[in-house]
């Protein structure tokens, strides 16, 4: 049979799991039994992932919130008697807020012996808490092994490779008193169907494990959680990338990264700022040299050498912008969330300059100067031709550049250079090539239209970066939605100041004060108030305990004596969003709810659920949003709440069912 301790914490209160992580103890239950039965091992439930990131090094958690049922399983003998038997047990417990504290506290229970089975009162209630145990890995979906980087004082990087279909994934580490498993986990490139994890592990003594142990955590549609848990044997090294970035990974992608990046310094050459100068710079060092090939042939390749050192020049400050961010180590980039929201909005700007919404240019006094350099003769006017080269591709090389510095914020400062240096080869090639072979000018496509379309045409893959961001943005159910009407406002704002005050004639101090306008309640509501970009996305977690709906389990509940709160929504239901956000995912309900022990559901729509439809059907509707309360008491039908809430209209009901 089960016994079960439960712990009702208020928001912002929260327990450990069995590994409490970088700052936390577990629950310890001790037991005082009568003879004839014994305890077992605590069965915890799905813990949730929490970052602390309010001092100065990120502390990872493993926490329960709001409440929580640790399970024990009891085993009676059989030469127990019939009668009661009084179950008593010591709870010990660490709660933190913004303090931590140490509790403690005696519980019992009187368990009846007799000659038949009979479900407690908490019987649906345990059943309840048991299905979110994650149950062990039968199939043995997940493989460990070692990563090629050699061991270090710092640790040595597993990957763990789980074939399953859940994101975000993650492995939540049992604690070992030889070793630890870090609470950071990146994720590695991998085939379609498989999740590749990396994590780092620490000894404290002895050889490196050869086994781990701890839970496999996924999430499916929505904000269903499920975990499985895993005993993992540590294989050898394998040729699988080895070193985590949250972009590609270094070591394993490099080789690839180096081609884009020199494909992207090739397509520079033929983007309007860059391709009409090329035939103008080729002739001029021919007029220089007085068509001596062999002097032709260096000018080109100290032009080579000028472009490449404005690249270097680029690495630094994108060297310098990542030491500047503070990042713990290199694959910290991609798992920060302000990180990854500004990435989005970088690369929804560049797809919008593409689409010659706005224009970017270089400053006139820094492209002057670079002209002027660039006229001298000889090997000075040369070198500075490349220079100049490099700052005429600057607007245009928005799409590479953003992504180059997304990777670059993720990588060494050797590979960050050597990425640049690939893309300044890229954009010297054609030049030294032809400074060799003057006579392929003719093969150089004549400037003229196709120029503006094929510029226009690059901003597509750039917006499809943008949108595989905002998807990685995305911690909550409703994030994707607000985020994308966060980028159409930012897209408006950036077409006013494009045509109104770039290109307008009159008005511009006003299309000017309009568009910081759009901007900055862009920034407010969106940004700030509902995305709350600036706090961690496990913090913001904490919400209603929703389950699964179904009428078998709402009549489970009501029985074990709870008020039920059910919420009929669906994704595309702009009403059911405005709903939760505005009256039921709120501190007020999430508390009245925990107040009077009621059990929340939800019901999602999105896909075509018969049993869903009846329910609908049965309260005279077709469509979401509906949201009904139930009493405890099984004789009275639920309150059928309007289709447009309030916090007071939910309260009321919930303070009815409660009676």
């Amino acid at each position: 049979m089960w016994a079960g301790l439960e712990m009702d914490m208020p928001s912002p209160w929260h327990t450990y799991w069995r590994n409490g992580g970088d700052a936390g103890e577990a629950t310890e239950i001790k037991w005082t039994l009568p003879e004839g039965v014994t305890a077992g091992d605590i069965q915890w439930p799905l813990p949730e992932k929490e970052i602390d990131t309010a001092g100065d090094t990120a502390l990872i958690t493993y926490v329960y919130t709001n409440q929580v049922v640790l399970l024990t399983p009891l085993t009676l003998g059989k030469s127990l008697r019939p009668g009661p038997l009084t179950l008593t047990a010591s709870a010990k417990w660490m709660e933190c807020s913004d303090i931590c504290v140490i509790a403690g506290k005696e519980v019992s229970a009187t368990l009846a012996v007799g000659d038949a089975a009979k479900p407690s009162a908490d019987a649906s209630a345990l059943a309840a808490w048991r299905a979110k145990v994650p149950p062990p890995d039968t199939a043995s979906s997940a493989a460990a092994y070692w990563d090629s980087a050699p061991a270090t004082t710092n640790g040595r990087g597993l990957v763990i490779e789980w074939k399953t279909n859940a994101a975000p994934a993650d492995f939540y580490p049992y604690s070992n008193a030889t070793f630890e498993v870090e609470g950071p986990t990146d994720t590695l490139p991998g085939p379609a169907g498989t999740v590749r994890l990396h994590k780092i592990v620490k000894k404290s003594e002895g050889d490196w494990p050869k086994e781990i142990d701890g839970i496999l955590a996924g999430r499916t549609g929505g904000s269903g959680r499920f975990g499985l848990e895993a005993h993992l044997v540590i294989q050898p090294s394998t040729a699988a990338p080895a070193a985590p970035t949250g972009a590609p990974a270094a070591s394993g992608a490099l080789p690839i990264m180096l081609l884009l990046a020199f494909a992207g310094g090739l397509i520079l050459n033929v983007m309007p700022c860059v391709l009409p100068v090329i035939a103008l710079k080729i002739l001029g060092f021919v007029n220089q040299s007085k068509e001596e090939p062999r002097r032709v042939r260096q000018l080109g390749v100290v032009y080579g050498l000028g472009v490449l050192v404005s690249f270097l020049a680029l690495a630094g400050l994108a060297i310098g912008a990542q030491r500047a961010g503070g990042l713990a180590n290199w694959g910290d980039a991609f798992r920060n969330p302000q990180f990854q929201i500004l990435m989005t909005i970088l690369m929804t700007l560049i797809a919008l300059n593409l689409f010659g919404v706005f224009e970017i240019t270089v400053s006139g006094r820094a492209l002057g100067a670079a002209s002027a350099l660039s006229a001298r003769p000889g090997f000075s006017g040369a070198f500075f031709n490349g220079v100049l080269a490099t700052l005429l591709a600057t607007p245009c090389t928005a799409p590479f550049l953003g992504a180059a510095l997304a990777f670059a914020f993720t990588q060494s400062p050797l590979v960050t250079m050597l990425v640049f240096l690939a893309a300044g080869l890229g954009l010297a090639c054609p030049f030294v090539v032809l400074c060799w072979e003057p006579r392929l000018l003719r093969l150089v496509p004549k400037p003229g239209a196709w120029m503006e379309r094929f510029k226009i045409a690059m901003g597509f893959p750039m917006l499809a970066t943008a949108v595989w961001l905002m998807w990685v943005c995305a911690s909550r159910e409703d994030d994707e939605l607000w985020l994308g009407l966060f980028l159409v406002v930012l897209a408006l704002a950036a077409w006013v100041w494009g045509q109104f005050v770039q290109r307008g004639a009159r008005g511009r101090a006003l299309a000017a004060v309009i568009c910081l306008l759009l901007a900055g309640a862009d920034y407010k509501v969106i940004l700030e108030d509902r995305l709350q970009w600036r706090s961690p996305p496990q913090s913001k977690m904490t919400g209603i305990d929703w389950q699964v709906w179904s009428a078998e389990a709402v009549e489970a509940a009501r029985r074990a004596g709870h008020p039920v709160l059910v919420d009929f929504t669906a994704k595309s239901c702009l009403t059911c969003k405005l709903n939760l956000a505005s009256s039921l995912e709120i501190d007020r309900t999430r508390a009245r709810l925990k107040e009077i022990g009621a059990a929340a559901f939800k019901a999602d729509y999105t896909q075509q659920d018969p049993a869903i439809a009846r329910e609908l059907r049965r309260f005279n509707t077709s469509g979401v949003p509906l949201v009904l309360v139930y009493s405890k008491d099984l004789a009275r039908e639920p309150q059928v709440l309007p289709t447009f809430l309030t916090p007071a209209i939910v309260l009321e009901a919930l303070d009815r069912a409660a009676k």
